[in-house]
């Protein structure tokens, strides 16, 4: 029972589940400015989270194909025959009703209609343009910028200019942190035939595009202070943290190796994002 439970907690994707409800909770907390609703909370955590959840079993079937060739996926359970196809599908479609569900009875339907959205670019759109097109990482940044979108509309119920700038931010966000991916899982992505942009461009390209989007994250975050959501700590902050990435960034094309460089750059992309969310999640203390 509990070897079955770990498959299928596996299939979920966790690491994608947490990562994505932290930012979900920053952008909950920054539009609840202080005024905390501990079951609205719990609710679009949990609804959020299961949808992801769904999304991310329903692509580790798609992509089944794909894992088959890459060192890190090989042995997820689809590709092993640890788990049928059609239990894959069922468990799937479980979670993505009661996630759905659970944001319908205790959100609103601007947050579901966020939620489906994100589902379908992330599931369908995205999956499809891995295979055919190098543009498919700023398409998979769509719907990866839903989770602290959604959280935000839980609490206010509009799309304002605050959920815009922490859908861009996010958005955003993404692309220097999945081009590393790319960098350092370069070998891997060719075995699959996925068109990322270091095979396609080149790694000097690819540094280029990091940098410009590291820059244009570091802009977006600081004009959630010009627009007066966040105070000037928060800004502080994220000066600091954007022109550190910033110059971890240019260091790259002085790097011996590509790979160890993309790496790091990945791992400090996660520290960048983690600032951001606790920074939003604060802010309402922090004028």
């Amino acid at each position: 029972m509990s070897a079955t439970f770990k498959t299928y907690y596996a299939l979920t994707k966790p690491g994608i589940i947490y990562g994505n409800a932290i930012n979900t909770v920053g952008g909950f907390l920054l539009a609840s400015r202080g005024h905390f609703n501990a079951p609205l909370f719990l609710a679009t955590l949990l609804g959020s989270s299961l949808v992801i959840a769904s999304g991310c079993v329903f692509n580790n079937y798609l992509d089944r194909d794909i894992d088959q060739h890459m060192e890190r996926t090989k042995k997820r359970a689809l590709v092993k025959g640890d788990i049928a196809t059609t239990s894959a599908l069922v468990f799937g479609t479980v979670l993505g009703v009661l996630g759905i569900g659970f944001l319908a009875w205790f959100t609103n339907w601007l947050t579901v209609f966020i939620g489906i959205t994100g589902f379908i670019f992330y599931v369908g759109i995205y999956t499809y343009s891995k295979r055919h097109t190098v543009h498919n990482t700023l398409i998979g940044s769509i719907s990866g910028a839903v989770p602290p979108l959604a959280g935000y509309c839980a609490v206010t119920g509009r799309l304002d200019m605050g959920a815009v700038l922490l859908f861009l931010i996010i958005a955003i966000w993404q692309m220097p942190h999945f081009y590393a991916i790319a960098m350092y899982r370069l070998q891997e992505y060719g075995a699959a035939k996925v068109p990322v942009l270091p095979a396609v461009k080149g790694m000097q390209t690819t540094k280029i595009y990091i940098l410009a989007y590291i820059a244009a994250f570091t802009v977006a975050a600081v004009l959630l202070t010009v627009f007066g959501y966040t105070g000037y700590v928060y800004l502080a902050v994220m000066l600091i943290a954007g022109l550190a990435w910033f110059w971890k960034g240019f260091s790259g094309f002085k790097t011996v190796s590509d790979e160890v460089w993309g790496k790091g750059m990945f791992r400090f992309s996660l520290i960048v994002t983690l600032v951001f969310s606790i920074m939003i999640s604060v802010s309402a203390f922090l004028r």
